[in-house]
């Protein structure tokens, strides 16, 4: 995981949204004036190494608020210019084509959005906090309800808007309220219960940004809380290839994982260019050197259409795919 939140114009032509050398120079120059001196500001910024996939365009405009009040105005700013936006996690489940992305990618990166605090058996985290981060602050404090948090690789924000799971647990089973900012800048909060939740899914954060989130745990000793960090990790690394991808690349369907389904096809190993089906697990997919995004998009339908045809599964992407 993850990327957190896109907001594009399907309507959009490629120029309107700063494709154009000069457009995009005059857009980052008015984001310059708009936003802090802290905040970071780039023109064609690559995305493939800020993606776990390692492939994909450039961002026409980059940038890394260092506060809320700069990230309502990029917002504000965004939605009124009609400028497409998307707003980057740590780049797992996130597949940005080889065009690059048309518009503004924002990255809460800075200090200000990776905060984590401890109250009690509850962290307030910043939704660009690091869920590895968040996890062994849990283990250090004695708080379970964390563990399977440890391996995913991905911000407290990305987790929140795909409801990211790992061994058993997924991340609204330990949301007491999120706090959210919409498109034009206004902050809401909602309960985890009052919030919109599905599998590898939030509704709510399709139309709104998590800002941060108090998540609870319980009491736990370390021994346990080691022991059990410990056991997801092996079994991770022992089902998991290392290589480069993007973390599991299709939902699983009712009736069959999709890593099971993708081996009873026979696809393991099954190549395009530089992108290679995982011979550890069937629903990932790695990338070699020289791989593309193209070749990555090639293969996810293959597979859909080899599941289609053998066995009438309609196989649907849990990856992120952004761009043009």
């Amino acid at each position: 995981m993850m990327a957190l939140q896109a907001h594009e114009k399907p309507n959009m032509a490629r120029g309107s949204s700063g494709a154009s050398p000069g457009a995009s120079l005059h857009i980052a120059d008015e984001l310059i004036h708009l936003v802090s001196p802290g905040t970071i500001v780039r023109r064609d910024e690559p995305l493939a190494k800020k993606t776990t996939l390692r492939v994909g365009g450039p961002a026409d405009i980059y940038l890394e608020p260092c506060n809320e009040a700069d990230l309502a105005a990029v917002f504000k700013f965004c939605s009124r210019r009609r400028i497409p936006f998307f707003v980057l996690g740590r780049g797992s489940n996130l597949l940005v084509r080889d065009s690059g992305f048309r518009g503004v990618v924002l990255s809460l990166s800075q200090p200000f959005f990776s905060q984590i605090e401890r109250i009690g058996e509850k962290f307030k985290c910043a939704a660009g906090a690091r869920l590895k981060a968040l996890a062994s602050e849990a283990r250090r404090a004695n708080i379970s309800g964390f563990e399977f948090l440890e391996g995913i690789p991905g911000t407290v924000g990305g987790a929140l808007r795909m409801n990211a799971g790992a061994m058993g647990g997924q991340t609204f089973d330990i949301v007491e309220s999120v706090r959210m900012m919409d498109f034009c800048g206004k902050i809401l909060e909602k309960t985890g219960s009052e919030m919109r939740v599905g599998y590898r899914h939030c509704a709510d954060l399709q139309s709104h940004a998590a800002i941060s989130a108090v998540l609870h745990g319980r009491p736990g000793s370390k021994e346990s809380i080691d022991a059990l960090m410990s056991q997801f990790s092996r079994k991770r690394w022992s089902s998991q290839p290392a290589a480069p991808s993007a973390g599991c690349i299709f939902k699983n369907p009712a009736t069959i994982a999709a890593g099971k389904l993708i081996e009873e096809l026979g696809l393991k190993g099954t190549r395009v260019g530089g992108a290679v089906v995982s011979q550890e697990h069937g629903n990932f997919i790695i990338t070699e050197s020289g791989a593309t995004a193209h070749d990555v998009l090639e293969l996810i339908n293959q597979i859909q259409t080899r599941a289609r045809e053998k066995r009438g599964i309609d196989l649907q992407t849990e990856v992120q795919i952004i761009g043009h």
